[in-house]
């Protein structure tokens, strides 16, 4: 039996606990989330009646902090962890078995578990709450760029295709006319190669501010993905990375322009390709869900850095090295997919990569 004064002093450093907590959480910075966590974890080792061989054990989908073990075998009190309603994680309080039992906690610690892990839940759903308006204001704020963007390419494409158009046909006549000139053709060959690329620049610019006529049909689009990739066999074996395909069924039909679709698929995949290190595997997953289809392109590269993450959408931005990309094939998968009603997401892939995840709406 604890006498009134042990219940006294084992009251004061529950409420003790309670109170570091609630600090922790309030002057939390929800950047430093880990940081208030594995304070909170050190506060409830103190607040056990037996704080000597007391072992807490916080994990939830992002974290997992433990302090240091007094044992090898415990017993548990448990409770869970949950945001929005749903199971989130779990922390556990134990003591060193055999030598303690369960009958060895009090009821009232029990009671301030409960409530740390209330607390914990309500932390973490602030933190979701202020990363979702965080993405959400960036999304408009790219959107709007974006848009303003479209306009202003739409009007540079129109612009250069009557002069692009003018050049190669008057390099291709003169080419005829100096067939006997070996210098002046090679130069002329140059003129018509870079006015060539020059014009498919142009054709990206349309593609992205959705100036180039669409062609939507209802098709089975799982063919047209294994063509897009079968194309790129070559480059994916010299580069000695492999691509693994996945449908969740051999028939997935999509009101979609073929060509763009086949377009979409080699910018990401090209993408891809450019960034995995050799022996890596590129993951192309296609699953029809419901009013949805959902296109996964995940590599093995170094990732998206944070600081680049919100421009590459945004035309002419590229990481590349000079000469090695024009910038323009996200900002064209992106007008693109746009230009479906559909959505471009990406995020970290685990360990190492982006994944790209597209969806396309059904109706």
């Amino acid at each position: 039996m604890h006498t009134t004064e042990q219940k006294l002093k084992e009251r004061i450093k529950e409420l003790t606990c309670l109170y570091e907590v609630t600090s922790l959480i309030v002057n939390c910075d929800y950047d430093k989330v880990e940081h208030a966590l594995k304070g909170i974890v050190k506060c409830m080792e103190r607040a056990w009646q037996f704080d000597k061989e007391t072992y807490v054990a916080l994990k939830t989908v992002d974290f997992d902090l433990k302090t240091d073990e007094k044992g090898t075998d415990y017993v548990f009190l448990e409770s869970p962890i949950t945001t929005f309603n749903k199971p989130h994680g779990s922390i556990k309080v134990g003591y060193p078995a055999p030598k303690y039992s369960l009958e060895d906690f009090l009821e009232e610690e029990q009671q301030l578990l409960d409530n740390i892990c209330l607390e914990v839940g309500n932390l973490l759903e602030r933190k979701e709450i202020r990363e979702n308006e965080v993405r959400i204001r960036r999304q408009v704020e790219q959107a709007d760029r974006l848009r303003i963007l479209g306009e202003i390419t739409a009007g540079i494409a129109h612009e250069l295709n009557t002069p692009l158009a003018n050049i190669l046909g008057f390099a291709e006549l003169l080419e005829e006319r100096v067939a006997d000139d070996s210098q002046a053709s090679k130069d002329l060959k140059k003129i018509i190669t870079n006015t060539i690329f020059s014009r498919e620049v142009v054709k990206k610019l349309m593609f992205f501010a959705c100036e180039m006529p669409q062609e939507k049909e209802t098709v089975n689009i799982v063919p047209i993905i294994e063509d897009a990739i079968d194309l790129m066999r070559s480059t994916l074996k010299q580069s000695d990375i492999s691509c693994d395909l996945k449908v969740s069924e051999q028939i997935i039909t999509l009101r979609i322009d073929k060509i763009q679709l086949t377009q979409v698929i080699f910018n990401l995949v090209v993408n891809a390709i450019y960034f995995s290190p050799p022996k890596s595997t590129i993951s192309v997953h296609v699953a029809d869900k419901n009013k949805k289809v959902i296109l996964k392109i995940a590599d093995q590269g170094s990732g998206i850095p944070e600081d680049v993450a919100q421009h590459i959408f945004e035309p002419f931005y590229t990481t590349k090295p000079s000469g090695e990309g024009s910038g323009l094939g996200l900002s064209v998968v992106h007008g693109i997919v746009k230009s479906h009603q559909g959505t471009i997401l990406h995020k970290k892939n685990n360990p190492t990569g982006t994944i790209f995840t597209i969806e396309f709406p059904k109706t």
